[in-house]
């Protein structure tokens, strides 16, 4: 599943859930969304930084600057500079509020399944 079929709502729980477990830069977000979806959800660039950027704007992740130092650069100014997330207690309020919204969702649908699946059996 491509960022494209996922609705904006279900991008911000999916990255509110990997940032409950610890700190993360982009990439690294990008590359726990796929683990943890079997390669399903792909967040790309486009999606996941304005995403992040709302996040932040709207208290619900903060963020801090890390510079990498690479084994190439032998100066002391030099590196990569990289963003590392965090979920605020905010975040964490939003997204144990968006797990609540998400399961009573699927229990609902879940009631209209369920009929069907025994006339089927």
């Amino acid at each position: 599943m491509s960022t494209s079929e996922l609705r904006p709502d279900d991008a911000e729980l999916v990255v509110l859930s990997v940032l409950a477990d610890d700190a993360l830069y982009g990439y690294a977000i990008t590359k726990k969304v796929a683990a943890r979806s079997n390669d399903e959800i792909v967040l790309s660039p486009g999606v996941l930084y304005p995403l992040l950027a709302k996040l932040e704007a709207g208290g619900l992740v903060s963020a801090s600057w890390e510079t990498i130092k690479s084994d190439r650069n032998d100066e002391e100014t030099g590196g990569r500079r990289r963003k590392w997330y965090t979920l605020s207690a905010k975040g964490k309020k939003r997204l144990a509020g968006r797990v609540q919204a998400h399961r009573n969702y699927q229990s609902l649908i879940h009631g209209f399944i369920a009929p069907l699946e025994e006339g089927l059996a």
